[in-house]
């Protein structure tokens, strides 16, 4: 097996190389799943007044949990509320 040599210039060439990649990596945001949406990003999603929320709560088109004083919607329960409303 024969011996390589490695200069300073290799050296600092993967050392470019991998101060790049973990900024690559640093830099983009880790996004956590998201399961449960409150209140005003429900309206946001939705485009939507609270009074219209409300009223969809009241029907039961959009089902919630409530704790405390805030209301809880599940994620995939916003999304098939946003399917029903394009067909």
């Amino acid at each position: 097996m024969a011996a390589q040599i490695i200069t300073k210039e290799d050296l600092d060439e993967f050392r470019e190389k991998l101060l790049k990649d973990l900024k690559e990596i640093i830099g983009k945001p880790i996004e956590a799943p998201v399961k449960y949406l409150k209140s005003y990003q429900v309206k946001n999603m939705l485009k939507m007044s609270s009074a219209t929320l409300l009223t969809l709560r009241e029907k039961g088109i959009i089902t919630y949990s409530k704790i405390g004083g805030t209301f809880y919607y599940k994620y995939e329960d916003i999304l098939k509320v946003m399917e029903g409303q394009k067909k």
